[in-house]
């Protein structure tokens, strides 16, 4: 069945209707016309889906809009039909026309992994920390101090800019790691959401084009959608982004920053060296174009010898920093921070003006109490026990239960370790095989720019205990063997060369 299907998935001309509403549309002539009756079938969804190259999601909205207005109607076990009689209900409730960009985010969303697992599954799949470290009993002292020595001021709304005694805090610490940066030069946000939705919004306006490297964090992606941007993959050469397709993607016009965690990247745990990232920033500055420097897990180093990050490195004011406590502490205090100097700082205080009112202040001043006294890095002593621990037991344990052919990376810190099957298995198809054995798993197409199907998958120390990490590899190196053992061999394809 050919449906003609008109496709701006930037949305900037915002003359093309979304496309659920085309083929709905195109059903609603071939009925009007007679070309279909009363009685006839149509295709499945996922035929549907299949020859018009969509999401069966946005086929299932077509139906059902169809079925809203009682053109069509569907039987358990039999299919869809056109209706026999003509439709005597009233009116289809009202369809909002949404903008181009929120269609595109709604697409986005739906293509989401929904993790739904029993009770008891192993959970490898996510980044949100242990609660079980949370260090809950020391930050409520904090609270209390700071509410008994500052009261109603911090029930107020704050600065744009945050709490200035956190700012303080922040500014110390990143003075201790060779970031040359004052108080005033923080500005904090909450969480690492935030900060990357204003980061990019300081750049790129809707229709332009953000390089980021592929794979990478799949929120990301969705906040790219979300504000009307595209995204241009750089990818991965021998465990680093391609420099070569960097500098080339950088000259073009409509190619605005570059996104980039070169410390313990998301998903694939790995980290840049000294090299590498001078050379990358060399490349920036003859494209005199900005980098977003993410270094969301900066203080989970618990191997190896940390290395400047660009921000340290950074001689050009090319660089913005981005930093978060949801990974590091919690992420229920909403706290992270930007770092920038010059006229992207003004830029960036003005946006942040208009954007909100400013956070929780009684958080932020709990928050550098809780700094400022030692409890945070007591607390990140024993999380990074905990997690080089936890670690050590999933590389053990991929080692003893992967089949020959698995790759995996090693990383000195964060909560990530990204695995490449040797064959192009979907690893999508291969979540629901993982979850029936008690399992769960990231699969690697969300951290792709155009979700195609991946051989890539990430594995996550955030949540499981050593016991639970090792049981989970066990059940997952089964799975992947049995999926290995009956799937034919078939050329590989281009994944990330990690």
């Amino acid at each position: 069945m050919q449906i003609p299907l008109e496709r701006h998935p930037d949305g900037r001309d915002g003359k093309a209707a979304p496309v659920y509403q085309q083929i709905a549309a195109w059903f609603r002539v071939e009925i009007a016309d007679g070309r279909l009756g009363a009685g006839d079938r149509l295709p499945t969804i996922r035929e549907l889906a299949r020859a018009l190259a969509v999401n069966r999601d946005t086929v299932a909205l077509a139906y059902d809009a169809l079925a809203r207005e009682g053109a069509i109607e569907s039987t358990v076990g039999r299919g869809t039909f056109v209706r026999r009689t003509p439709p005597s209900e009233p009116p289809p409730p009202f369809d909002p026309v949404l903008s181009p960009i929120v269609e595109r985010l709604l697409d986005f969303d739906r293509a989401r992994v929904r993790y739904a697992a029993p009770a008891g599954t192993v959970p490898l799949h996510s980044l949100v920390p242990d609660p079980s470290l949370y260090p809950a009993d020391e930050f409520r002292r904090a609270i209390a101090r700071v509410l008994s020595r500052e009261g109603a001021d911090l029930l107020r709304y704050g600065p744009p800019q945050g709490h200035l005694g956190l700012r303080e805090v922040l500014a110390t610490r990143l003075r201790e790691t060779g970031v040359r940066c004052s108080a005033d030069e923080i500005t904090v946000t909450q969480g690492a959401s935030e900060g990357i939705a204003l980061a990019l919004r300081l750049f790129a306006a809707p229709g332009d084009v953000v390089a980021v490297e592929e794979p990478t964090y799949h929120n990301v992606l969705s906040a790219l959608a979300s504000l009307g941007l595209r995204a241009a993959a750089i990818p991965f050469r021998n465990g680093a982004p391609d420099l070569a397709v960097l500098e080339r993607t950088l000259e073009r016009p409509e190619v605005k920053l570059f996104y980039t965690m070169p410390t313990f990247h998301n998903p694939l745990g790995l980290s840049t060296g000294l090299a590498h990232r001078r050379a990358l920033l060399a490349v920036a500055a003859r494209a005199s174009k900005p980098v977003v420097e993410d270094a969301y897990e900066m203080d989970l180093r618990y191997a190896g010898r940390p290395v400047p990050s660009l921000a340290a490195l950074d001689e050009h004011g090319l660089v913005v920093q981005l930093f978060s406590f949801s990974k590091s502490l919690f992420p229920g205090a909403r706290v992270g921070s930007i770092a920038a100097r010059g006229r992207t700082l003004e830029a960036l205080l003005a946006l942040k003006h208009a954007s909100d009112l400013g956070g929780a202040l009684v958080l932020q001043a709990a928050l550098a109490e809780f700094v400022g006294s030692g409890g945070y890095d007591r607390h990140l002593g024993r999380v990074r026990r905990t997690l080089r621990g936890r670690r050590d037991a999933l590389l053990d344990a991929l080692a003893r239960e992967m089949p020959e052919g698995v790759t995996w990376t090693q990383p000195d810190g964060g909560l990530q370790v990204w695995v490449e099957l040797p064959e192009t298995v979907d690893t999508a198809e291969l979540l629901a095989e993982a979850v029936r054995g008690g399992v769960l798993f990231a699969p690697g197409f969300q951290f792709r720019c155009d979700r195609r199907p991946s051989s890539g998958l990430r594995l996550s120390i955030a949540l499981a205990g050593e016991d639970e990490i090792r049981h989970g590899v066990t059940v997952l190196g089964k799975t992947v063997r049995e999926r290995l053992a009956r799937e034919p061999r078939r050329p590989a394809g281009d994944e990330a060369m990690v």
